[in-house]
C-alpha cells in the first residue's frame, strides 16, 4: 500500500482474517503462509474435533474425524509444525478452542519460547468460552464449574505473564448460529461475561480489575438483516459500558471499551445456489464495519462454498479480498461514524437495549448463566423452530431456497465438486507420528508432568504453570484432557428438546394423522430415536429434526450430542426402533455410519431404516446409499415435513404374504 493512501486514512483497518486449518499441521502451516503472502494480517486456528474435546488422534472416538473440521494438535512438536516460520512475537493469532483452551495456549507458550519470542509480548486471543458449548458447539468436555474455573486460570495467569493477550471470547457467534434473536444473543453473551468476571474478581487485586476488565473480548455473529445487526452491535457497546461502570466500578472508559472480533453468519448460508452466498457475506459484513461507534477489531469471513464442505484456498481468498476492497478501495475510514443521532437507529437500539435488560434480569433472577442453562439452551432451540418455520411457511424470503428456485448450474462448482476434501490417509499418518513423538519422549518427564497437573486440578490451584510444564514434557492432548476427565468428572449437556408430548400442532394436522395411523398398524407409538454419532457438536439439525418429530407425535429418543454407534445401536434396540436418524455435519460421515450399519446388522437390526443427513457430497450420498441408508438429507432439504412424511412411509411395517 502506498504512503498516500496510509496518509489519507483517518482509521486503522481491522485485522484481516481467514479461519483455517485442515488435514495436518505442516498442510496448515503452508495455507497461513500462503494466506499472510496474500494480505492476511492475523492467523485464526482452526482446530479439529478430537483436539477441541480432549482427544488424541488414535482414540475411538477421534474415529473419522481427524484433520476433518480443522487442523489436529496432538502435542508440542504439532503446535511447532503449525508455526513453523511464522514468528509468533510479530503475529497475532485467534485460536477458536474452548474446552482445552488452557492446553492449547499452554502449546503456543510453549513454542513462541523455543522461537526465542519474549511470551510478556504475545497478541491474540483464545476463545475460552464454554458456557456457549454448553448452549450450542457441543466441545465442552467438564461440568461447568470446573470450567468456569478454568476459564477463570487462563484469564489471571494471561494479565499476569501475557498481558496483550485476550484470555477469553465471550462467544455470542455460535448463540445465532443455534437460532438465537438478537435480543438472546445480547443478554446470553453479556450474562457470560458476567459469569466470567465474577468469578476473577476475588482473584484479582482492586486496583488491579479494572485493567483485567479491559482484557475480555467478545466474538460475534452478523446476520443477513444488517440494519438490525449493525444496531445491536451498537447495544452491545452501550450495555458492556454500562455493565463495566455499574456492575464492577470501572471508572476508565478505555477499559470498558467493547472490544470484539467476528465471523459472519454461517447459519444463512445455503447449499442452494451457493454462489448468492457471496453477496451474503458482503452484507454481512457491512453490519460490523460501517458504524464506527460499534465496528469490528478484527473480521474473518466465511466462504461462499461453507455449505457444501471444506473450502478451498481460492475461495478463502476470495472471502479475504472482499475484506480487503472495503478497508482500502473505499472511503469507509474516512469517516466519523455514519449512524450517530439517526432517529431510527437509536429507537432500535433503545428497543435492543430494553429488551436485552429486561432478559438479562430473567437470567439474573434464576442466580446468572451457568444456573440458567437449560433455560438458554431451551429457548434457543425454540427461537431456532419458529426460524425454520417462518422459512418453510414462507414468511422470510431466502433466495434460491424457497423463491426463485430456477436458476443456472454454477461454473464455481468444478470437477473437485466446489469444494476441498480431506485425504482419509491423513489420520492413519496423523496416528503414525502421534506414535513416534510417544516412543521419543522422556517417559519419566511425562509421568512427573502429568502428576503435578493432575495435582494442581485436585487443589484447586492455576493449572496454566503445570499445563506448560506438561506441554514442554511432551505431553498430548489427550493425556491433558484425560487429567481434567479424572478430577472434575465428563458432563452431558441439555439437549433442548423435551420428549413430553406436544401441543405446537399448526400445519401438522396430516402428519399427525399419518403418524396415528401406522402407530395403531405397529401396536405402539412410532418410535424414533435421533442420534449425533462421533465428535460433532453442531446441534441444530438433531434438535430440530427431534422437536418436528415429536410435534407429529412419534414418540422420540434424543440424548444430545457425542454418541458412539455402539450407543446409538443400543439405544434402538432397548427403546424398539421404527427408524433411526442420523446427523452428521463433521465429514465423518462415511466411517460412522459405516460401523454403526455393520453393528445393525450384528444386533439383527438390519431391518430398521436408517436416515442420515448432514453436509454429504453426492458422491459420498451414493456410498451411504450403497452401504443400506434408507435416505440422505442435506442443508437443501429444509422442509422438515416432508422428512417427516417420509419417516411415516418408512416405518410402515412390511406386508406379510
Amino acid at each position: 500500500m502506498s504512503q498516500m493512501q496510509n496518509d489519507r486514512k483517518t482509521d486503522r483497518p481491522w485485522l484481516i482474517r481467514t479461519y483455517a486449518g485442515h488435514s495436518t499441521a505442516e498442510a496448515s502451516n503452508a495455507l497461513y503462509r500462503a494466506n499472510l503472502a496474500k494480505g492476511q494480517t492475523g492467523l485464526s486456528v482452526a482446530f479439529d474435533l478430537p483436539t477441541q474435546t480432549g482427544y488424541d488422534s488414535d482414540h475411538v472416538l477421534a474415529r473419522g474425524e481427524v484433520g476433518k473440521v480443522g487442523v489436529p494438535v496432538g502435542h508440542l512438536g504439532d503446535m511447532r509444525s503449525l508455526f513453523d516460520q511464522i514468528p509468533l512475537d510479530q503475529m497475532n493469532t485467534s485460536m477458536t478452542i474452548n474446552a482445552t483452551a488452557p492446553w492449547l495456549l499452554s502449546l503456543y507458550i510453549a513454542a513462541a519460547e523455543e522461537q526465542g519470542a519474549d511470551i510478556s509480548k504475545l497478541q491474540g486471543t483464545v476463545q475460552n468460552d464454554l458456557i456457549k458449548e454448553y448452549l450450542s458447539r457441543g466441545t465442552y468436555i467438564c461440568p461447568p464449574a470446573p470450567s468456569l474455573k478454568m476459564i477463570a486460570d487462563v484469564a489471571e495467569y494471561c494479565y499476569t505473564h501475557v498481558p496483550k493477550w485476550n484470555p477469553m471470547n465471550v462467544c455470542s457467534y455460535h448463540l445465532q448460529e443455534a437460532g438465537a434473536t438478537p435480543e438472546q444473543e445480547l443478554a446470553f453473551a453479556l450474562a457470560t461475561a458476567q459469569a466470567v468476571l465474577d468469578e476473577l474478581k476475588p482473584r484479582i487485586a482492586p486496583e488491579d480489575f479494572p485493567a483485567m476488565v479491559g482484557r475480555i473480548s467478545f466474538f460475534v455473529n452478523a446476520g443477513i438483516r444488517f440494519v438490525t445487526e449493525m444496531c445491536k452491535m451498537r447495544a452491545f457497546v452501550d450495555l458492556w459500558d454500562e455493565i463495566c461502570r455499574d456492575r464492577y466500578g470501572v471508572e476508565d472508559p478505555k477499559f470498558r471499551r467493547f472490544r470484539y472480533g467476528v465471523q459472519v453468519n454461517s447459519l444463512g448460508l445455503t447449499e442452494q445456489q451457493p454462489e448468492n452466498n457471496v453477496y451474503r457475506i458482503l452484507i454481512e459484513m457491512l453490519a460490523v464495519t460501517l458504524s464506527k461507534k460499534a465496528r469490528a477489531r478484527a473480521v474473518q469471513l466465511p466462504a461462499w462454498n461453507e455449505a457444501l464442505g471444506l473450502p478451498r484456498p481460492w475461495d478463502q481468498q476470495w472471502s479475504m479480498r472482499m475484506q480487503q476492497i472495503l478497508a482500502y478501495e473505499t472511503d469507509l475510514l474516512e469517516y466519523e461514524d455514519l449512524f450517530e443521532g439517526n432517529p431510527a437507529v437509536d429507537r432500535k437500539v433503545q428497543t435492543l437495549k430494553d429488551d436485552a435488560r429486561a432478559e438479562l434480569a430473567n437470567l439474573q433472577s434464576m442466580g446468572g448463566a451457568v444456573a440458567s442453562i437449560d433455560y438458554m439452551k431451551s429457548r434457543l432451540v425454540d427461537s431456532n423452530a419458529e426460524r425454520l418455520n417462518r422459512i418453510e411457511r414462507n414468511e422470510t424470503v431466502v433466495v434460491g431456497v424457497n423463491s426463485w428456485t430456477e436458476g443456472e448450474p454454477s461454473p464455481l462448482q468444478t470437477e473437485d465438486g466446489g469444494i476441498m476434501v480431506v485425504d482419509p490417509a491423513v489420520e492413519q499418518e496423523q496416528i503414525t507420528r502421534l506414535n513416534a513423538w510417544r516412543q521419543a519422549r522422556d517417559a519419566g518427564a511425562v509421568a512427573t508432568a502429568l502428576a503435578d497437573l493432575r495435582a494442581a486440578a485436585r487443589a484447586g490451584d492455576n493449572i496454566m504453570p503445570a499445563s506448560i510444564a506438561a506441554a514442554k514434557a511432551g505431553v498430548t492432548t489427550g493425556e491433558w484432557a484425560e487429567e481434567m476427565r479424572r478430577v472434575h468428572g465428563t458432563y452431558r449437556g441439555p439437549t433442548g428438546v423435551s420428549g413430553s408430548p406436544s401441543n405446537k400442532t399448526e400445519g401438522l394436522d396430516d402428519l399427525r394423522e399419518a403418524v396415528n395411523a401406522v402407530s395403531d398398524q405397529l401396536g405402539r407409538r412410532l418410535k424414533f430415536v435421533v442420534g449425533k454419532p462421533g465428535l460433532d457438536g453442531h446441534s441444530n439439525g438433531a434438535e430440530q429434526i427431534a422437536f418436528r418429530a415429536r410435534d407429529c407425535g412419534m414418540d422420540i429418543t434424543y440424548d444430545g450430542i457425542r454418541m458412539t454407534p455402539e450407543e446409538l445401536v443400543a439405544q434402538a434396540q432397548d427403546d424398539g426402533a421404527h427408524v433411526v436418524g442420523l446427523s452428521i455435519l463433521s465429514g465423518s460421515h462415511i466411517p460412522l455410519v459405516e460401523d454403526l450399519m455393520r453393528r445393525m446388522r450384528e444386533a439383527n437390526l438390519g431391518h430398521i431404516p436408517v436416515v442420515v443427513g448432514g453436509i454429504i457430497p453426492d458422491d459420498d450420498a451414493e456410498k451411504l446409499s450403497q452401504m443400506g441408508v434408507s435416505r440422505v438429507y442435506t442443508p437443501k432439504d429444509f422442509e422438515l415435513n416432508t422428512i417427516m412424511a417420509d419417516i411415516v412411509q418408512l416405518s410402515h411395517p412390511p406386508k406379510t404374504a
